[in-house]
């Protein structure tokens, strides 16, 4: 079995993988990525709507032009890509200490061994399906995730179906409701659980107001019927979180995608011994991005999923940047935890540094106008900032400076808990 020896090995080659790998290359440190499609770029392949990059190159870009943008600088670089390669296992070196083993399996390299004295995680996330929120009825064809079904349209040339319904109003569901009626489909309905749209507003207006698609609030599909292929579906509206049967309806179509939300691959994460934040199921991190694994990080979608893919590249540069760091010995600060307050699902990182800057990502929990977000050390206020609007679908981030905890600076184990108030 052939071996390759690096300084960084990082997982996954799409947005992520690509900004993250660059931080750590240009430092001149030998880096490699594993990449288990044919292609650099991830997601991003499949995403040809606009509204990409507009952080990131000041600039409106397809998801694959904005691939293309960090995959020519990858191939410009000195780093070593193996595409059609997977990492099967993830483990510590018995031969050696601080190095890493990745176990990989391809069609181009066949079995191959990667020893790094790094690891980054950004294998991005995946969509829950059926079997996840559990529909009843039948189990006919023609049920898939918004996902798959933009992949088909969008890379394959195939089209899935005519009649169209989603279930969940998630970006990819919304911007899928656009794709299909642009490709003659007739899409019949959105239906969300939740009494507010899953979506960022901008995809609720472009992509189901523009189009008179209907979004029902505080819905569910009752039953899924057809034998063969799907043939209708029952919906069913929410009264005080109740099915209420009686003012149920029926939908046909031959196609339902599914929207319901994404979950960070986590497999290799968990085999590899890494602890996962039972809210999002990502590795918990601190920091430096860096999980309960010396020398293994994560970043992106693998982390917690973002709204936007400008936000995936700053993080990875991030990470990148401690990984160099950590390559140089020089990554130090004493790490003090951070947790959700009232209002807020969860915080990325879940540790905070007194010797730097330091930046959080988190969701809300309520749909507010007019909110604050409240950063605390027990009745100490390290800093406040007004949101005009919050919900749970659009992340929040918030930079806390190394200036602004110096009043907590000399106070030993002290905390910071986030709120929405």
């Amino acid at each position: 079995m052939k071996e390759y020896i690096f300084d960084c090995v990082v997982i996954g080659g799409g947005a992520a993988g690509m900004a993250a790998a660059l931080e750590v290359e240009k430092s001149g440190f030998d880096t490699a990525i594993v990449e288990r499609e044919e292609h650099l770029g991830g997601i991003l392949l499949q995403c040809i709507h606009n509204g990409f990059g507009l952080h990131e190159f000041k600039e409106e870009l397809t998801g694959p032009e904005y691939a293309e943008r960090f995959a020519e600088r990858v191939q410009a670089s000195s780093v070593k890509v193996f595409l059609e390669s997977t990492v099967m296992e993830l483990s510590e070196s018995g031969e050696a200490a601080g190095m890493h083993e990745l176990h990989c399996y391809s069609s181009v390299y066949g079995v191959f061994l990667l020893k790094a004295r790094s690891v980054i995680l950004s294998m991005g996330c995946r969509e829950r399906n059926r079997g996840n929120i559990g529909i009843p009825g039948s189990r006919p064809s023609g049920i898939m995730t918004a996902g798959l079904a933009q992949r088909l349209v969008n890379i394959d040339g195939y089209i899935p179906g005519e009649q169209i319904v989603i279930i969940g109003s998630g970006d990819i569901g919304l911007i899928m409701a656009r794709r299909m009626t642009w490709a003659g489909c007739k899409v019949h309905a959105v239906i969300e659980i939740q009494p507010y749209p899953s979506g960022i507003t901008r995809n609720i207006v472009q992509c189901l107001e523009d189009f008179d698609i209907p979004l029902y609030l505080s819905h569910v599909v009752s039953e899924i019927r057809g034998k063969d292929r799907i043939e209708s579906i029952r919906v069913t509206p929410l009264k005080n979180g109740i099915q209420d049967e009686e003012n149920s309806f029926e939908i046909k179509c031959d196609t339902l995608l599914l929207s319901v939300g994404l979950v960070p691959e986590n497999e290799l994460s968990r085999k590899a011994g890494i602890e996962l934040s039972p809210q999002i199921n990502g590795p918990l991190v601190d920091s430096f991005l860096m999980t309960n694994k010396k020398g293994i990080f994560a970043c992106g979608n693998v982390l917690h999923v973002h709204d936007l893919v400008d936000y995936v590249s700053r993080e990875s540069r991030s990470a990148g940047s401690n990984v160099v760091k950590y390559l140089n010995s020089t990554l130090t600060g004493v790490q003090n935890k951070v947790k959700a307050g009232a209002n807020v699902r969860y915080v990325v990182p879940q540790k905070f540094n007194f010797q730097g800057d330091n930046q959080f990502y988190m969701r809300s929990m309520i749909v507010k106008n007019g909110a604050k977000v409240e950063v605390r050390a027990g009745n100490i206020i390290i800093k406040t900032v007004n949101h005009n609007h919050v919900q749970p679908s659009e992340m929040i981030s918030i930079s806390i400076k190394k200036e602004e905890l110096e009043k907590i600076s000399g106070i030993p184990d002290q905390q910071l808990e986030i709120s929405i108030i």
